[in-house]
């Protein structure tokens, strides 16, 4: 998804594309090994902790991952996306993301109570309260990380959340074996924000000034505060299911579906997440040099990253019980039939996040605000109907078909506007969709017949013939070797390279 390919022009191409390069690298490694730390810390956490007390982390993430989206008011982004010094806005931003973020933990603290109640879980007060200490200390270091990200400095950004991450693991883990229940993902969160907060302020190359310059501040607040609020929405959207699930359905239901959807959401965490890292910046220089530029851009990155995803859509689906059956245990098993129809909206999410990445480098963020609203109006309805009729089964096809009937063409809408069309793409993305659904059909035979009583031989037999259809379907062999060589000539010249 980097801007190595996207424009024509040589110069821009080289400096933007290497840089990109580089950052995607570091992006895509430092987020696969904290998600595979924090996957193979939830297998532990499963173990130890009863359902309820994920439903009740539920509840206190569905608040905290709202409020993380709007505390800073869009002041990453923006500092991401500046045009100008940043050494002339950062004092100016750093100071309003730490107003905001205290002044909005502070209203939280005061409202948690009801939210909780809402949600159907009086006692998941304290944890919602605990955990929103995240809010602070993601302000204090809102304007050096996005500094980190402008720069692709990505490198510096995955050491940071690295050694966050196993102080999350010491301590969450630690706190459960104690006994200590659904504040054992409180504390284990807010170390590991703390931790990496700490090497995030270290790292970041922005003077350490604080200041208020309001020709700065309304020109930052233009930009970010539609962006907070679409991203807020955007959070809502993701997040407000566990309410609604949790209200209608109760603690251990909501539990169930909670690990459904972070099992479902293992791509669209690690690469989607490893992408914004980098695709920000990348699109807003692209939009910078050339009227075609950010339209070339979106129209290479889409198709390839359908490719990329659609193989781990459809072989999940298939393989959605022994998965949860190998990783988590029978008792688990009733988020199976979840997860099936819940990893739909991977794919959903990694298009819909790739159009808002391009919409905010180009600065349209109402775009991206019309595009959450429209979303999370259907949505809401949808979901609690369906939640009432179908329990955690009918909420999670409410969400996978919402997503694809209503976001998708919202998104496409939202950048058509923006003078970036995706009607050439549609060619690009039908081959690697069908055979997808070809792969899904074999792997289905093929475990049947051939995967045995066990999940692991399920798992093993079924992916492995699910890729081996899927690869030779999907990808043109002209375009195979293309990348091969691609990559082999980028693994020679790893050495030359100098990195952050």
């Amino acid at each position: 998804m980097t801007a190595e390919t996207a424009i024509a022009e040589p110069g821009v191409t080289e400096s933007i594309g290497q840089k990109a390069g580089r950052g995607l690298r570091w992006s895509l490694l430092g987020t696969f090994v904290t998600k595979m730390g924090s996957f193979a810390m939830g297998l532990a956490l499963a173990r130890i902790l009863a359902p309820a007390d994920f439903g009740v982390y539920a509840i206190a993430i569905a608040a905290t991952a709202v409020l993380m989206h709007i505390n800073d008011v869009g002041l990453i982004a923006a500092t991401v996306q500046w045009r100008g010094k940043l050494e002339e806005m950062s004092p100016t931003a750093a100071t309003l993301a730490m107003v905001l973020a205290t002044s909005i933990y502070g209203l939280f603290w005061l409202v948690a109570p009801m939210f909780a109640e809402a949600a159907g879980n009086a006692s998941a007060t304290p944890v919602v309260r605990i955990l929103a200490l995240i809010i602070v200390i993601d302000g204090v270091t809102a304007v050096r990380a996005g500094a980190l990200m402008r720069n692709f400095q990505q490198g510096k950004l995955v050491t940071a959340n690295s050694i966050g991450l196993v102080v999350n693991a010491a301590v969450a883990i630690s706190l459960a074996v104690g006994g200590a229940g659904p504040y054992a993902f409180a504390w284990g969160q807010v170390a590991n924000a703390l931790v990496t907060g700490i090497l995030i302020f270290k790292f970041g190359d922005v003077p350490f000034r604080y200041g208020l310059d309001r020709a700065i501040a309304k020109k930052l607040l233009i930009f970010g505060v539609p962006l907070a609020a679409s991203l807020g929405v955007e959070a809502v959207v993701t997040n407000v299911q566990f309410t609604i699930i949790g209200h209608l359905t109760g603690p251990v239901l909501v539990g169930f579906y909670l690990l459904a959807f972070n099992v479902a959401s293992w791509a669209q965490n690690t690469l989607g997440q490893a992408i914004r890292y980098v695709s920000v910046a990348g699109f807003s220089r692209l939009s910078e040099h050339h009227d075609d530029a950010l339209n070339d851009g979106v129209q290479r990155s889409m198709p390839l990253l359908v490719t990329v995803v659609a193989p781990i859509v459809a072989l999940t689906s298939v393989l959605a019980a022994p998965l949860i059956e190998l990783l988590y245990g029978h008792e688990w098993s009733p988020a199976a039939a979840v997860l099936r129809i819940l990893v739909g909206l991977t794919l959903v999410r990694m298009i819909t996040g790739l159009c808002m990445d391009a919409l905010m480098g180009a600065g349209a963020t109402k775009a991206t605000l019309w595009l959450n609203l429209g979303w999370a109006i259907v949505l809401f309805p949808a979901l609690w109907l369906a939640t009432q009729q179908g329990g955690i089964h009918g909420a999670a096809i409410a969400q996978t078909g919402v997503g694809f009937l209503v976001a998708v063409p919202l998104a496409a809408l939202a950048l058509r506007r923006s003078n970036v069309s995706l009607r050439p793409v549609a060619a690009g993305i039908v081959r690697p969709v069908l055979a997808a659904v070809l792969a899904g059909l074999v792997t289905t035979v093929a475990v049947k017949f051939l995967g045995g009583p066990y999940a692991f031989t399920q798992l093993a037999v079924g992916g492995t013939v699910g890729l081996l259809v899927y690869v030779p379907a999907a990808i043109p062999r002209a375009q195979l070797r293309e990348w091969i060589g691609l990559a082999l000539r980028r693994k020679q010249a790893a050495p030359a390279v100098a990195l952050d």
